[in-house]
């Protein structure tokens, strides 16, 4: 197994993968961490044929590691830990000090291994839009919608929320922001972020009314933010699928009540 950096002509082979696992995956999200990261993505290859995959990005003094995943006939022999050392050396030389990640039970015992502990559990949520038609919203990433993404996360991540902004559409209010972005499954919003949950109600309101009714909406929300899930439940969302949000090294400054759902479906926070 040679283990390199990720090349661009070798997206379609992760994609291939991810959707043989069910995963939501898109090639932006590979586009802006090449882009922002490109030292920690990497491809394991045999005979030059990659069949192994992880990505990392960092946010100020954070990282984020996500997409690992290998071929199903090479699981149990090493390849996802070596991957996994290849990023998180990656990081510690970027100066990153806390390192996240959300785990599937399957590969939870990888990261565990690793030093990795839980802090919270990630649910997926689908629902129904309810609108009429797709309204576009330009807002700019400004500084009160910077510093209310930091105030969950302790972090600040301009680049990320930039690139997802410029996706979709965003919606604004005082001391709270939503955005809403094409997915594979129709529509995702996140990231969102709020102080106070009527604000984050009256957001997801104007957000589900924006985008044309019958259109199928994904998001994926902390379960240690119980007001998220009150005001899903309350518009007909459902709850699926659970990853393990986990963290490794310095103790994040998370503040989960402010996050209400995460910017990507799992691979960059």
């Amino acid at each position: 197994m040679e283990i390199g950096r990720l090349q661009r002509d070798e997206i379609d082979a992760f994609l291939a993968l991810a959707a043989a696992e069910g995963w939501v995956s898109d090639r932006w999200e590979f586009d802006f961490l090449l882009e922002a990261f490109p030292q920690g993505c990497f491809a394991g290859r045999v005979a030059g044929e990659p069949v192994a995959f992880v990505t990392a990005v960092t946010y100020g003094g954070s990282g984020w590691v996500g997409n690992l995943i290998v071929r199903r006939e090479l699981r149990g022999e090493g390849v996802g830990t070596a991957l996994m050392r290849r990023a998180m050396e990656a990081l510690a030389a970027a100066g990153a000090e806390t390192v996240w990640l959300t785990a599937s039970p399957s590969g939870r015992p990888i990261y565990e291994r690793m030093g990795f502990r839980e802090v919270d559990v990630i649910t997926r949520w689908r629902g129904i839009a309810s609108g009429v038609s797709r309204v576009e919203r330009a807002e700019p990433v400004g500084k009160e919608l910077l510093a209310c993404d930091r105030a969950g996360w302790g972090e600040g991540r301009q680049a990320l929320l930039s690139v997802v902004a410029r996706r979709g559409a965003t919606f604004c209010g005082p001391g709270g922001f939503l955005i809403i972005q094409p997915s594979s499954d129709g529509v995702q919003v996140g990231p969102w972020g709020s102080s106070s949950t009527g604000v984050a109600a009256a957001l997801l309101d104007q957000a589900l009314a924006a985008v044309a009714a019958g259109t199928e909406v994904v998001l994926d929300v902390p379960v240690r933010n119980v007001a998220a899930a009150a005001l899903l439940c309350a518009r007909g969302f459902t709850a699926g699928g659970c990853t393990s949000l986990m963290v490794v090294g310095r103790e994040p400054s998370y503040v989960p009540e402010n996050v209400y759902a995460l910017a990507s479906l799992g691979s960059m926070g």
